[in-house]
């Protein structure tokens, strides 16, 4: 039939496009999904439905949800965590409790959510950390069936195929076996990667200002002993006491109660103060998981060559100052008392006022810019973000609601309460990922429909003619670990699961097996960072090259290989 040459052209198009060219992956799908409808191989209903799939809007979902996760205490506690210990104690404690996150909220969410305090690490250099951080990731992604996008993206096969939809904890056992294994060869693994530690203070171009509290545990004990010139990215430039202030801070300085500590750092350093016991960051209680914005302040601005306080910025803009920057000069006095000049960047901790009448600021500020960074939730608030997820996924789990609809209803309540933003969440969306993934359930219902699968399964039942049922599941896991190194976890998935289930369906067997082979081959992705969205996230922060994946890849992938082929034939019978 010529369909199926049609489906196969576009099949090798997709391949060749994702290897050759720079092309996102979403251009390629969607063309791709494109010309097949023009064609007339698929209906623009079924394109629709695809696109509207349950599980797809479920992983949009729980990633959406992960905007309001991240701003919680529990990030600061996992990276205080991370802030004492060897390399090996760092990277299991590390490893568990981000495979642990990733098994319930999306594991690409969780490392974009601890990367920064990755960087923050006072002990060990980010590079050591990062690619360990984006593998737990991967292992703990595969503990349930909401853990990776890919395994949402399975089960659409799966619903798709007219079988019964993956359970929460279908992988959980193969799973947690690869966790540990994985776990085991990763730490020792962790001490091949290079240790590119930049120190360096030419970049710290923020100005900072924190509060020593009464009662802290760092009153009485001096610079050094507080670790207070360790600070990574955190340079520590002058002591205010008493209204005297005091440049060169010796080591061996004490420090007081209300001693107030001026600091130049990035942007990253606002979490870090925020994360020092007995530090108040100045403006600390206006913060509450509000999104940071960086203004540039304009030559008309009213509050030029006014300092924060005689200017009353606070009470004029329902903004509070943070941190300022100009240029790379360093700073002197405390903030509040910082003469603002034009061109000096500002980062605010906005209010609603002031997001209300952003465009009537125009005179005030050339550019008002969004960060990625935000402000932690309080106690109270971080509880209740946390509460409330974990009610989701137990109702969820228990049968009694629905997680699309938990998940609606948790985000709907973040919005209201002010946890997270639209803005927020606009800028989460993952556009790319519903692109890739509608598309990719198109293909792979053509390459059903038009019975290209079942002519591929055939090639490839012949090719591995006396190697058997478990021949052919090898066959599938490593088909699909190539094109995941290849071209991605999410393609690999689609292109991999209807060659898979017609195998299976060639062998008269149980499509179980294979749709386990598929779903652990599709994150089996160590040996490259551009196979697997957390390993591409780490790549440039980590400045790694190809060969630190190569070097810890390998040794990782070839143990999580030979238990993954082990165990699935234990817990999934033919």
């Amino acid at each position: 039939m010529w369909q199926q040459g049609f489906v196969l052209a576009i099949l090798l198009g997709i391949v060749i496009c994702l290897v050759v060219t720079r092309a996102k992956p979403s251009y390629i799908f969607a063309g791709a999904a494109f010309i097949a409808f023009m064609a007339g191989l698929i209906e623009l209903n079924e394109v629709a439905t695809n696109f509207t799939n349950s599980s797809l809007l479920t992983l949009v979902l729980l990633i959406l949800a992960s905007s309001a996760l991240e701003k919680t205490l529990l990030i600061s506690w996992v990276s205080r965590s991370l802030s004492t210990g060897r390399l090996a104690s760092v990277v299991a404690k590390m490893g568990i409790s981000t495979a642990l996150l990733s098994s319930f909220t999306n594991n690409t969410a969780v490392v974009v959510s601890l990367i920064g305090a990755i960087k923050r690490n006072q002990q060990h250099a980010p590079s050591k950390l990062l690619i360990p951080l984006s593998y737990a990731a991967i292992l703990g992604g595969t503990l349930t069936l909401i853990g990776t996008s890919t395994n949402l993206i399975i089960n659409s096969f799966v619903e798709d195929a007219g079988l019964p939809s993956l359970g929460f904890f279908t992988p959980t056992l193969i799973g947690l076996s690869v966790l540990f294994g994985g776990m085991l060869i990763l730490i020792p693994l962790s001490y091949l990667l290079p240790n590119y530690d930049d120190q360096s203070q030419d970049d710290l171009p923020y100005f900072l200002e924190a509060r020593v509290e009464p009662g802290s545990p760092l009153v009485g004990r001096s610079i050094a002993e507080n670790n207070l010139r360790a600070l990574r990215k955190l340079f520590l430039a002058e002591v205010i006491r008493g209204g005297k202030t005091m440049p060169s801070v010796d080591p061996e300085f004490v420090l007081e109660a209300k001693d107030r500590l001026l600091f130049c750092g990035d942007i990253e350093s606002v979490a870090t103060l925020q994360e020092i016991q007995g530090l108040t960051l100045f403006g600390q209680h206006h913060l509450n998981g509000q999104s940071f914005i960086e203004v540039v302040v304009s030559s008309s601005a009213s509050f030029c060559n006014k300092t924060l306080k005689t200017s009353h910025f606070r009470d004029r803009f329902d903004a509070v100052v943070v941190a300022i920057r100009r240029g790379h000069e360093r700073l002197e006095g405390g903030l509040g008392n910082v003469t603002l000049n034009a061109g000096d960047t500002l980062v605010l901790v906005p209010g609603k006022r002031f997001e209300a009448e952003r465009r009537a600021h125009r005179k005030e500020f050339v550019l008002v810019n969004d960060l990625d960074s935000s402000a932690r939730l309080d106690f109270q608030k971080s509880s209740l973000v946390l509460l409330g997820f974990s009610s989701v996924i137990a109702l969820a789990l228990l049968e009694w609601v629905p997680l699309i609809k938990g998940l609606l209803v948790y985000l709907l309540a973040c919005l209201v309460f002010g946890i997270v933003q639209l803005g927020e969440l606009r800028r989460r969306f993952p556009i790319d990922i519903v692109v890739i993934v509608g598309s990719a359930l198109s293909i792979a219902q053509l390459m059903l429909s038009s019975g290209l699968s079942v002519k591929l399964g055939q090639v490839f039942i012949e090719t591995f003619n006396g190697w058997g049922v478990f021949g052919a599941l090898v066959a599938t896991y490593l088909l699909t670990l190539i094109l995941t190194e290849l071209v991605t976890n999410n393609a690999a998935a689609a292109l991999a699961f209807p060659i898979g289930y017609s195998m299976a369906l060639g062998y008269g067997v149980d499509p179980m097996p294979f749709i386990m082979a598929v779903l652990f081959g599709a994150s089996a992705s160590f040996i490259s960072p551009y196979g697997y969205q957390t390993n591409l996230l780490v790549y440039s922060v980590g400045n790694y090259k190809l060969t630190d994946y190569v070097r810890v890849g390998i040794p990782l992938s070839i143990v999580y290989s030979v238990l993954v082929l082990t165990l699935i034939p234990l817990f999934f019978p033919y």
